[in-house]
């Protein structure tokens, strides 16, 4: 059965055999009809040996053409040989035996047999069938069948001898032949195989490509979120607070002078909330840090705290101050903030004091109030009331690498919160190490 092959393309190893086992055996059977044809008064062929040729002849054509019906119909080339052409091969080399008997040009004919013999035998048949093509050839190489006197017996087994040889030759080409067709059959099976295991390996990569790129859109949309919602907790909230504690103590006093001044510092408290609300919103850094350093910027945000609650705060530094990277600067600022506003909010504390440590390869900041403390180990639900409070400073410690930790005593014993994140520094620094923001 033949492959459709691409116009113009080369024919194949495989497709030139396969021709040649579909055409060869006409040709040469015409072949060698022509020359035996033409030597029939040189070998002595009598009438009845012409006419019994022609018989075989014919018988020949007519098998030939039944063979080449069953492939078309039902494919054997390639696949296990069958009984079919065991008794194919065994009818036609009866003929080209018989023929060459008659005129040994017709060995001519009979030489088809060392050719397919390994796709139409099994196993030993193979060997039987190239020995019996052997005597066929040698029989007529030798100068006919039977062999005529002791010398041409003699060049017959010579003959014999050596194309037995060729047998064996013939049956390792044609055993190596069909052991290539199957390592052949075999790694194509394997290739596609692992075709197919990789393109589902393939889809399945695409799916989870985007099953990936959907929760990281989703985790990222998440984290906005939490972003957001804590720099409005940290800004406007807080901003909101203390406007309405500046608005409270100008209702609950009759001194015009008195409720001026909270007035002055609800409207400051307004400004300021509003510009880090829009900074919040363009993921900028607090307005404090736009011009000052974060040791500055906590000096000022102590003092303003201290002035607004009316609690005796205090602020230092220890160690060398470095410029810091705006993140770390920002989450600092932020954490301090929200200490503050926890000790205003719950602390009732009368003392207060912010530390920035600066620790070579790590900073840190500490808020201390003698304020009545809570239990850190119960859980606090959170509310409207308490915000964000200890797991947002958390959240944002961690975001940078650092911790939260916090000490307090139920009872008066206050609350003590420290920060600890990397040093991270500014990458102005690698151009002014000598430089104090």
């Amino acid at each position: 059965m033949t492959t459709a092959r691409a116009a113009g393309a080369p024919m194949s190893v495989e497709e030139r055999w396969e021709q040649f086992h579909r055409r060869g055996p006409y040709a040469l059977l015409a072949l060698a009809t022509v020359i035996s044809a033409l030597s029939v008064d040189a070998f002595g062929m009598t009438r009845a040996e012409q006419y019994a040729a022609g018989v075989l002849l014919a018988a020949a054509v007519a098998l030939q053409l039944r063979w080449g019906r069953m492939v078309r119909d039902r494919p054997l080339r390639g696949s296990e040989p069958s009984t079919a052409g065991l008794v194919f091969y065994v009818l036609r080399t009866v003929i080209a035996f018989v023929l060459t008997w008659l005129n040994p040009l017709f060995s001519i004919y009979a030489v088809i047999g060392y050719f397919d013999s390994a796709h139409l035998l099994r196993g030993r048949a193979v060997r039987a069938g190239l020995l019996v093509t052997s005597v066929t050839m040698a029989g007529s190489q030798s100068g006919g069948l039977p062999p005529d006197g002791t010398l041409q017996w003699v060049l017959f087994a010579g003959l014999l001898l050596l194309n037995g040889s060729l047998t064996l030759v013939f049956a390792h080409l044609g055993r190596r032949e069909v052991e290539v067709a199957a390592e052949r059959a075999a790694t194509i099976t394997q290739l596609e195989q692992a075709n197919a295991r990789l393109e589902q390996a393939l889809a399945e990569n695409a799916g989870l490509h985007a099953q990936l790129l959907v929760q990281a859109r989703e985790a990222g949309v998440a984290d906005e979120r939490r972003r957001l919602a804590a720099e409005i907790h940290d800004t406007i909230a807080q901003g909101l607070t203390g406007i309405i504690a500046q608005l409270q103590v100008v209702t609950a006093t009759s001194d015009p002078e008195l409720a001026r001044v909270h007035l002055t510092r609800a409207a400051a408290l307004a400004r300021h909330s509003l510009g880090e609300a829009r900074h919040s919103v363009q993921n900028l850094g607090p307005t404090a840090l736009d011009h000052d350093t974060l040791a500055e910027a906590l000096k000022k945000t102590v003092a303003e705290w201290a002035e607004s609650t009316g609690v005796d705060a205090r602020f230092t530094v220890t160690g060398t101050e470095e410029p810091l990277h705006d993140e770390v600067a920002a989450t600092l600022l932020r954490i301090a903030q929200e200490a503050l506003a926890n000790t205003a909010r719950h602390a009732g504390a009368r003392r207060a004091g912010v530390t920035l440590s600066y620790m070579g390869d790590e900073i840190s900041l500490d808020v201390r109030d003698d304020g009545r403390g809570f239990d850190p180990l119960v859980l606090r639900p959170r509310s409207g009331a308490n915000g964000f409070g200890l797991d947002g400073m958390r959240a944002r410690a961690e975001r940078i690498a650092g911790t939260v930790t916090v000490e307090s005593e139920e009872g008066g014993g206050g609350t003590a919160v420290s920060a600890r994140v990397p040093l991270v520094r500014h990458a102005a620094a690698d151009h002014h190490p000598d430089r104090r923001r």
